[in-house]
């Protein structure tokens, strides 16, 4: 299993499109059943997906033929192989929630409240929709000289001038990592999150975090013009800082209206929280100008990425803690 036995399902239906449409499939039906439970218009998720598929589908795809464009240069119609793969998950989230926000105006509903209902099944979807890349063999890491480290799924086999070379099997890394973020939006739905586009900002920031880790050791990142400058993992970094910055700013006003006595959970997250805030600043320089920091060893990269997502992850679960059952917002809205 190390090499995907072909592309294709059947004839010439590639995995890649039958993966995609299965994770779409699972993504709107979890939306319909969470669409009953908040009081939504009926049929209201079955219409927004003939918005949001379409819409994210060429927005993945627009991204990354635009920052990839060397390689459809010479042949422009293959821009519209999608089913040979290249499709870019912050394209088809960027013109998704475009979509998204077009629709509730249209509709007049809450595009966060829609964001919160959507964004678990979306999660799931992109953990599904990854296997596409093992069976078109994309979307892998670097080498791995370590024998122990060298076996599926931790690792793929590609092919390089004619020998099998393992390689990190990053896809199945974000795969994983996209279930958990499933799980953990699923759970804090109905035990945690006490506002408003919670669940969307949650999803946001665990997903953008294990992207910003692991983006850094793929072997086809989508890069800046001939620069060094990873585009998915310097979006990652910047979504990640401002939604601290926003915690940081509700925490704050909410001390100050009602201006309690903080529990020690919560101060234990604001520490956390900010020592995330500050540690933004030396990483965004290093998506910018990795050489900075001197950090040549992908082992001290991991730790110095990682440790970054896991102080940010903790500060805004704890800051978020809800001291009363009551204050959590879907908690009478069991799935």
């Amino acid at each position: 299993m190390a090499v995907p036995p072909s592309r294709y399902l059947v004839g010439s239906l590639p995995w890649y499109s039958v993966l995609i449409v299965l994770g779409a499939s699972i993504a709107v039906f979890l939306a319909i059943r969470e669409e009953k439970q908040v009081g939504l218009p009926k049929d209201t998720i079955i219409d927004l997906a003939l918005w949001v598929l379409p819409s994210g589908i060429l927005g993945g795809r627009v991204y990354y033929v635009l920052f990839s464009w060397s390689s459809y240069r010479n042949n422009p119609l293959s821009a519209l192989y999608v089913w040979e793969g290249g499709m870019a998950i912050y394209g088809a989230l960027i013109a998704g929630l475009i979509a998204m926000f077009l629709f509730c105006r249209r509709r007049r509903l809450s595009l966060l409240s829609l964001c919160d209902v959507v964004v678990p099944g979306v999660a799931l979807a992109q953990s599904i929709g990854r296997w596409g890349n093992y069976f078109n063999r994309e979307a892998y890491g670097l080498p791995l000289n370590n024998p122990a480290l060298c076996f599926f799924p931790l690792a793929v086999l590609i092919d390089e001038s004619g020998t099998p070379v393992w390689h990190m099997a990053t896809f199945f890394y974000e795969s994983l990592s996209d279930f958990f973020v499933f799980i953990l939006l699923i759970w804090g739905r109905r035990k945690l999150f006490r506002h408003r586009g919670d669940v969307f900002f949650a999803y946001l920031f665990l997903y953008g975090s294990a992207r910003l880790v692991i983006e850094n050791f793929r072997m086809d990142s989508l890069y800046s013009g001939g620069t060094t400058v990873r585009i998915s993992q310097l979006l990652s970094v910047c979504i990640c800082g401002v939604l601290i910055g926003l915690a940081l700013l509700r925490f704050y006003r909410e001390w100050k209206r009602t201006n309690e006595r903080i529990p020690w959970i919560r101060k234990t997250g604001l520490v956390f929280s900010l020592l995330a805030g500050v540690y933004t600043i030396p990483l965004l320089l290093y998506c910018l100008q990795p050489e900075l920091l001197s950090l040549p060893r992908p082992r001290d990269q991991l730790f110095f990425l990682a440790g970054y997502a896991a102080s940010g992850i903790v500060g805004m679960l704890l800051l978020e803690l809800p001291v009363r059952s009551s204050e959590v917002l879907y908690a009478n809205n069991p799935a």
